[in-house]
């Protein structure tokens, strides 16, 4: 027999982070979340408390944790895009659908509760959170940014009924060649004919003082009609600058103004932290782990390209190819091994053709699923 309870005590909230810690230990392939940053969704004071209702359940069977999920109820998301939704994330289980499916109804039962109709996920408080199914690529080790998850998490999912909504792909791009006399040719003429220049910044400070409040800007901007997007609170801005204040390398990130200095895009790109965390438990306490995040921050081998973000009023012009190139060139001075893309709408064309100009490959798909509460509301089996 299946147990649910609600994480509610300090011992709750350890076995809740603890468990997938547990469930991937010989899993070469998974790189944990830092303990820290999953202990902080805990506080009262977490800033997207302030617009969200969450719930956190733990699974047992013999008395023994077989599963975990977080079901958020997103205020502004509901209402920008004017549905009755909450959402799951945190979703582990071993392989077994009865845990699945108490986890689930538990969801359901919270959705309900509330007076929604829908259940979706993998997703976050935010897009700027780990999000998507992991459903082809399990061979390729995972990026911090990113999720993994073992393969039958698919059928668990889909078992009980919830439906493909969106997929997102991941490529990896390689050392180029040199760039095609066309590209150049298309970079030459957006600057010519724009009057752009790209700017590399000289220190955090000066990114976060002159520069933060308008890369936040363009990013409500440039991802806005994206897949369940939602605009940040001004407390949310500061908590992601403070999270992600410290793993920034200004080298790898590329701003781009126009004739009057206005940012109309940017590219970030972070060291990845991989290899460096992958055994780590998500802690720095051990001095082995520590040495090694130092130096894949201070001399990165691989670099994921976290974020890029174009004006929608230049989103047809190729200004993203312009970014890749400048990545491009990162890659060959800095002679990095490769640059994972993280993820990418599959209806997103412009920039998965954009990958697709240079030496890449398609080699991770992640999935959005979507459950309707009054269409399933017979008795899983």
């Amino acid at each position: 027999m299946i147990k649910i309870k609600e994480v509610k005590t300090r011992k709750d909230i350890r076995n809740f982070i603890n468990f997938p810690l547990k469930l991937y230990k010989n899993n070469k392939y998974y790189v944990p979340s830092l303990y820290s940053s999953e202990k902080a969704i805990f506080k009262k004071d977490y800033p997207y408390n302030e617009n969200t209702l969450s719930k956190f359940y733990l699974a047992y069977k013999d008395n023994k944790i077989v599963g975990r999920i977080e079901v958020i109820l997103s205020y502004p998301s509901n209402k920008k895009w004017n549905q009755k939704r909450v959402r799951f994330t945190r979703f582990d289980s071993i392989n077994d659908q009865e845990v699945a499916n108490a986890l689930f109804d538990k969801a359901k039962e919270f959705a309900i509760s509330q007076g929604m109709n829908q259940i979706n996920g993998p997703l976050g408080y935010s897009d700027l959170e780990r999000e998507g199914l992991l459903i082809s690529g399990f061979n390729y080790l995972n990026t911090y940014q990113e999720q993994y998850n073992y393969p039958y998490y698919q059928n668990l999912i889909e078992n009980y009924g919830f439906r493909k909504e969106v997929d997102w792909l991941e490529h990896r791009l390689f050392k180029p060649k040199p760039i095609p006399d066309k590209i150049s040719n298309l970079i030459n003429f957006l600057n010519k004919k724009y009057n752009l220049r790209v700017l590399t910044i000289k220190s955090k400070k000066e990114l976060l003082d002159k520069y933060a409040d308008k890369i936040f800007d363009l990013i409500d901007d440039s991802y806005d009609g994206l897949y369940q997007t939602v605009p940040l609170t001004k407390n949310q801005i500061s908590y992601i600058v403070k999270d992600f204040k410290t793993i920034l390398n200004t080298d790898l990130i590329r701003l781009v103004v126009d004739k009057n200095d206005d940012l109309i895009a940017f590219g970030f790109c972070l060291p990845s932290l991989s290899d460096a965390l992958k055994g780590s438990k998500g802690k720095l306490t051990n001095l082995l782990t520590l040495y090694k995040l130092l130096k894949a921050l201070s001399k990165p081998q691989k670099i994921d390209f976290c974020l890029i973000g174009v004006r929608k009023d230049y989103r047809s012009a190729g200004i993203a190819t312009l970014l890749l190139v400048e990545v491009m060139n990162l890659m060959n001075e800095n002679e990095f091994d490769y640059c994972e893309t993280n993820l990418t709408l599959e209806t997103n064309t412009p920039i998965i053709n954009c990958w697709k100009r240079f030496d890449s490959i398609y080699h991770k798909r992640r999935r959005c699923y979507i459950y309707d509460i009054n269409e399933n509301n017979t008795e899983n089996k």
